[in-house]
């Protein structure tokens, strides 16, 4: 008895040039939403993968993703999130670090600069398009938290 063979040739590796990403995407003012990999691009089941630019000053309104987890990479820029009921907590993030969003947080994703856009490769565990808006009030102050641990004091 022979087994097919499974087509790696077509089933495989994808490579989706940078240049060709799909704008095709739920879109908010001051941002550019791309979708790179997808189950449409790519075949993908389980993630989702695109970029988005934040432009200088600009925000989202306060929102969750439901049951999706999410990870930002910063390429660069100063990004700044606030998460939290009232959105009573921030931590700003730059080239190089990672952001992760466990499932149904309240947050708010934020250009920390004005002088500059902030890039970012976003990173989701499903296809769904799942973004909640919020109507919630935000504090004036939030607080800024940091990693602490033992590798990381608190500057």
């Amino acid at each position: 008895m022979s087994q097919a063979k499974e087509n790696w040739r077509d089933n495989g590796v994808k490579i989706i040039p940078g240049t060709q990403l799909d704008l095709n995407t739920p879109q908010t003012p001051g941002m550019t939403r791309a979708a790179a990999i997808n189950h449409a691009r790519a075949g993908a089941d389980k993630l989702w993968a695109g970029t988005v630019q934040i432009e200088p000053n600009a925000k989202t309104a306060p929102h969750h993703h439901g049951k999706l987890e999410s990870i930002i990479y910063v390429i660069s820029g100063r990004a700044r999130m606030r998460w939290g009921e009232k959105l009573e907590f921030f931590a700003d993030a730059g080239p190089g670090d990672f952001i992760y969003v466990p499932p149904f947080v309240p947050h708010q994703e934020i250009n920390a600069r004005s002088d500059e856009p902030v890039a970012c490769v976003v990173v989701r565990s499903d296809q769904e398009t799942i973004v909640v808006n919020l109507d919630i009030p935000s504090v004036e102050q939030p607080e800024e938290v940091y990693w602490v641990d033992p590798a990381h004091p608190k500057p």
